[in-house]
């Protein structure tokens, strides 16, 4: 009992680390219809600029508000300078560009930070709670990360259900020529979704370094993969569809490691993607959508 209890609150905090990258993905593909892949180089990014920050005396807090700043630029020059030139062509294009973008942050990393760990201290206490003599998989600090991502998941569904800011980010999305046609300013909406899908990557990029208590050029690169997994799983239009997917993963690799094998955890996500994908490809908080005639 004690280990099903340690590996399903493993599962929730690894799960929910899981959601905050896949709620940055959600968030991109709502706004423009794009899947980022160079997501996770971004916020590693910004987290080795707050991580400079705090190396030099500055609090936790001063780095987290200066990664969100960071990211909000950053993903918007990205999408005025390298994703606009190709959007509104084939999807391919925009993968491949994505990719490449990826490659070459993660090279701009090593360049100005090293490719070497360095440690990274948690805002919060990373020592589990008690019950009795029972330690449980649970701290200050991954308590921290689960309201985070809540509280993301409440703002982004608030935000595309109740503002005309979300309403006209997703018109963007959907159709350039329509929207443009009632006045939606289109370019200056798809900046926005792509700068703030970099805030929010560059929380999940703070949560996970918390997490893992180190950060280095390629410490986003197993995120890439579960986060994009979880997205699918839990439906890329949807930012609660995300944080469920991100749990629902996170439970089911816990059990895994757990009960089976550590080596079974890449192929356990990837049986997990392909049952999803052949039987609700949309994901689970996917819409069935209708044709009238």
């Amino acid at each position: 009992m004690q280990q099903f209890v340690n590996l399903t609150l493993g599962g929730v905090i690894t799960g929910a680390v899981y959601a905050a990258f896949a709620l940055a993905l959600v968030l991109i593909w709502r706004s423009t219809r794009i899947v980022n892949f160079a997501q996770g180089s971004m916020a590693a990014l910004t987290t080795f600029i707050a991580l400079s920050l705090i190396e030099g005396g500055q609090s936790y807090w001063v780095g987290l508000v200066v990664a969100l700043l960071a990211g909000l630029v950053i993903g918007a020059v990205v999408e005025r300078v390298v994703i606009r030139p190709v959007e509104g062509g084939p999807e391919l294009n925009a993968v491949i560009v994505t990719l490449g973008l990826f490659i070459a942050i993660q090279a701009l990393i090593s360049v100005l930070f090293g490719v070497n760990q360095r440690a990274f201290v948690p805002p919060f206490s990373t020592i589990g709670f008690k019950a009795g003599d029972f330690t449980l998989a649970l701290s200050p600090n991954t308590l921290f990360t689960l309201g985070a991502v809540l509280l993301v998941m409440v703002g982004l569904t608030a935000l595309f259900r109740f503002t005309r800011v979300g309403l006209a980010m997703r018109a963007s999305a959907f159709g350039q020529e329509v929207a443009r046609l009632l006045g939606v300013r289109v370019g200056r909406m798809l900046t926005l979704g792509w700068a703030l899908a970099a805030v929010v990557g560059s929380l999940a990029g703070m949560l996970i370094a918390a997490e893992v208590s180190f950060v280095a050029p390629t410490f986003m690169d197993s995120l890439i993969v579960f986060g994009f997994v979880a997205a699918v799983l839990g439906g890329l239009d949807s930012p609660i569809g995300a944080v469920v997917g991100g749990l629902l993963l996170g439970l089911a690799l816990s059990y895994v490691r757990g009960y089976l094998d550590e080596t079974l955890v890449g192929m356990a996500a990837l049986v997990i993607l392909v049952v999803v994908l052949l039987v609700r490809p949309g994901g689970l908080f996917s819409t069935t959508q209708t044709r009238r005639a």
